[in-house]
């Protein structure tokens, strides 16, 4: 599945909606707040899945 910056995003294993905000590491970043402030963490592909409000993407 490819997940592009802006996507919303969720981990599989529940959590909160997140967006993806870029790649490092080979590693997908993202960012959500708590309700008490920003926080960020990496993740790998296979452990995100599409939020709802995310867009279909097609692999090139």
């Amino acid at each position: 599945m490819v997940f592009l910056v802006s996507d919303e995003v969720k981990p599989k294993c529940g959590g909160p909606r997140m967006i993806v905000t870029g790649y490092a590491s080979g590693m997908i970043e993202c960012r959500w707040y708590d309700g008490y402030g920003v926080k960020r963490e990496a993740f790998r592909e296979d452990e995100l899945m599409p939020g709802e409000g995310r867009r279909v993407h097609d692999e090139a």
